[in-house]
């Protein structure tokens, strides 16, 4: 049995929006046994532009039932059944969502018609409902309504069933997808779908596959993703043009990738970029810090539209430090975007908390505030009025005694060491990756035999490939030197 369902909203995101309408169809595998709609009054006005487009305004869900009024119904009529719609991901989160809100757990196998009709009928030039029902010959009544819609989609539903069954007729599978279409229609001319006495083995084979790949994009295959390696390194996710839409890593790319599609994606941006991904690649890295830092690097270079929060810098803020005219040096926070060039000591995720680490240095390493910028005034700082501060904000400690205070800080937020390789993972058998940092600069990375020796910093920036050094690959490696790696550093005088 399956419940062909389709739902109108507020917006598109479930944990803010609400149904206004659901329609629901239930197909028995030969025809539609039974059926129900009907508008709901989602308790918060319908915005203009979704009136418009959907026709259902305020006032005609204002007497509507609550969702809660009808979700008994909704249980019952779906119970054993296939959730199946068009883009089932929308649909089927909205619902979930909403029986949530009712303390139930709402859960149901689910099965895509975008998905079966990519597979049962290739090639055609849309497959949004309204451009795939005209494509085809169905008529669509009420588009944009839920019981128009999902009448749509059960028609839709109910060829697909049949063309997979006359597919294992001889000859079959060299047919045109419009041919497959009328030799449909031509069994059944007034629309009265034959009784089928038993599913055909490639019926039951088409529509287990549609439901064992409904969290998969619609144009990616099980065989796809059962090819990406379980191994280190960069993944990219491609639209149908081959353009990159999102670059990510992991130690992992299979696992990794299983996650991004098993998501119950919560809004409409987010169900287009799924939708939009059509092909994925990869390059294995063998180290996961060499992972880090080429995602890095690939995000900025190729701008992939889904990874906009990373094209720039994901730490926008940053610790630096100065020389003033009175030899002092002064540690201050600032932003660390685009417009400013300087390396940060360290770069950190906003303004906020770059200005609550400065002030846990300045009290940890007595430093004073008003030499931090914490502190705005043109006589002493606060915490020489409370002794806590030695006078070098009016001049009264000398300049070394107070630099080699504000050196201690910056030690203990810098590299251990300014010329070091760390030597990780390779991409094979007998490989090592290798990281190169030279006078507290990025140089690059790149990959050794393991029989490969060398006693000087020379001989490895020869094997690396050069990279930008930026303030975010030097947060990457600062962050991944203080966890429990197993990679080799060699620390270089």
């Amino acid at each position: 049995m399956y419940a062909i369902i389709d739902l109108e909203t507020t917006g598109g995101q479930p944990t803010q929006d609400r149904i206004t309408e659901i329609a629901i169809f239930i197909h028995d595998g030969d025809k539609v046994v039974d059926s129900f709609s009907t508008l709901l009054n989602p308790g918060r006005p319908i915005p203009f532009y979704i009136q418009q487009l959907t026709g259902i305004t305020d006032e005609m869900v204002k007497e509507a039932p609550r969702f809660h009024e009808v979700a008994k119904k909704v249980v019952q009529m779906t119970e054993g059944c296939v959730f199946v719609a068009h883009n089932v991901r929308f649909d089927y989160s909205f619902l979930k969502k909403e029986f949530a809100d009712l303390g139930y757990t709402y859960s149901r196998k689910t099965l895509c018609t975008v998905r079966l009709s990519r597979s049962l009928i290739p090639g055609q030039p849309s497959y949004s409902l309204g451009k795939l029902c005209a494509n085809i010959g169905i008529e669509l009544h009420n588009r944009h309504r839920a019981a128009g819609d999902a009448e749509a989609t059960a028609i839709l539903f109910d060829r697909l069933l049949k063309i997979s069954q006359e597919a294992d007729a001889p000859g079959y599978e060299e047919a045109a997808a419009t041919d497959k279409l009328m030799a449909v229609d031509a069994a059944a001319p007034m629309g009265n779908r034959p009784a089928l006495k038993k599913p055909t083995a490639r019926k039951v084979a088409a529509v287990q596959q549609a439901i064992k790949t409904a969290l998969l994009p619609p144009l990616i295959t099980p065989e796809k993703v059962a090819s990406l390696p379980q191994e280190a390194g960069v993944y990219y996710f491609h639209d149908e043009h081959g353009e990159v839409i999102y670059v990510g890593k992991s130690i992992n790319i299979y696992k990794r990738i299983q996650q991004h599609f098993a998501v119950d994606y919560k809004s409409r941006k987010s169900l287009d970029f799924k939708n939009s991904i059509a092909d994925i690649t990869w390059e294995l890295t063998g180290s996961e810090l060499v992972a880090l830092l080429h995602e890095s690097s690939e995000i900025k270079r190729l701008k992939p539209h889904y990874n906009r929060a990373q094209r720039r810098s994901v730490f926008p803020a940053g610790i630096y430090m100065r020389v003033d005219e009175n030899g002092y040096k002064r540690l201050y926070y600032g932003r660390a975007d685009a417009n400013n060039q300087e390396i940060p000591i360290i770069a950190l995720g906003n303004q906020f908390k770059a200005k609550g680490f400065l002030y846990h240095k300045v009290a940890k390493y007595n430093l004073c505030q008003k030499l931090c910028d914490l502190y705005k005034t043109s006589s002493s700082c606060f915490d020489y009025q409370v002794h806590r501060c030695k006078g070098a904000c009016i001049g009264l400690e000398p300049v070394e005694d107070y630099n080699r205070r504000v050196d201690e800080a910056v030690e203990s937020i810098t590299y251990e060491h300014q010329s070091f390789v760390i030597i990780g993972e390779g991409r094979r058998a007998g490989e090592r990756s290798v990281v190169v940092v030279e006078h507290g600069r990025y140089l690059g990375f790149g990959y050794i035999d393991e029989t490969f020796t060398a006693r000087r910093m020379e001989a490895f920036k020869d094997v690396i490939k050069a990279q930008v050094d930026n303030k975010d690959v030097q947060q990457i490696i600062r962050q991944y030197m203080r966890t429990k790696h197993k990679d080799k550093v060699k620390v270089f005088a």
